[in-house]
């Protein structure tokens, strides 16, 4: 079983940047594509970033395109999570998601794809 430990969460002003950072265990890091969500006000998971298995092919939600940036680090097992230009409507506790392995390392989850598996979370709050 993968373990997956998010950090990187805090307290940052409207306009501001952060990047939160994701590690993995396991030695597959390379093989699955991961991605990031984070919690609805009223519960449920938003769908945020997708990114391959090999790192090159990203995908993004409407809400954040052109502000957050994933990346993937194989060589590390750390995904990461580049946010910028946050606005207190970013405020949320943010997730890494796992996704199933696929046939192509170039393959990139979409919102509806099928995560396997989430971590611990971590809360970036945006306020003044």
């Amino acid at each position: 079983e993968v373990q997956l430990v998010e950090s990187g969460g805090g307290l940052v002003q409207p306009g501001g940047s952060l990047t939160l950072s994701c590690a993995a265990s396991g030695s597959t890091f390379f093989r699955y594509p991961m991605g990031w969500v984070r919690q609805f006000p009223g519960g449920g998971l938003e769908w945020l970033a997708a990114i391959s298995g090999r790192g090159d092919d990203t995908r993004y939600a409407d809400a954040v395109k052109g502000r957050f940036t994933i990346s993937k680090d194989n060589a590390k097992k750390t995904l990461y999570l580049h946010m910028n230009s946050l606005k207190p409507e970013d405020t949320s506790v943010y997730y890494c998601a796992k996704y199933p392995t696929r046939n192509s390392d170039r393959f990139v989850p979409s919102g509806t794809t099928h995560y396997e598996d989430v971590g611990q979370g971590t809360q970036v709050t945006v306020s003044s």
